[in-house]
């Protein structure tokens, strides 16, 4: 995953659920566009942005954290669960309130994680995440 030298001035778990899920939101979606580029070449930017939303879209992302949730640490979990209870003032309409919540929960897990420099767990779980969904959408 990229590391941008970037430090924070904050620990992890100082900062607002909403904030890490707005940095993780680009991290995923940095991960899902740049790993459908290296796995089709060939494909016009169109076509890959329309494969990239199955990937970051709420139901996606609720759906890859029903596959990696087993595999987190006790942290990581807890770093999810902050997220995923946030009281957030609002809602996508193409999606239910739980997978919004599970969504932004797997969001705010993938920036706790970024922040905290632990960018070969986060491309880890980028990659577990990516791997579930495209095997859900080919079953």
């Amino acid at each position: 995953m990229i590391d941008l030298g970037i430090e924070f001035e904050k620990k992890p778990n100082e900062y607002n659920s909403l904030v890490l899920a707005y940095i993780g939101d680009t991290l995923y979606d940095l991960y899902v566009r740049s790993r459908n580029i290296a796995q089709h070449p060939g494909m016009d930017a169109n076509k890959l942005h329309r494969t990239a939303i199955k990937f970051v879209c709420a139901h996606g992302q609720s759906e890859a954290v029903k596959y990696i949730e087993e595999h987190l640490t006790e942290q990581e979990l807890a770093a999810y669960k902050r997220g995923r209870n946030t009281k957030s003032y609002t809602v996508p309409k193409n999606a239910d309130v739980g997978e919004y919540r599970r969504a932004t929960g797997f969001e705010a897990l993938l920036g706790w994680l970024y922040v905290g420099g632990q960018t070969e767990r986060l491309e880890e779980l980028a990659r577990m995440s990516y791997d579930a969904i495209l095997k859900a959408q080919n079953n």
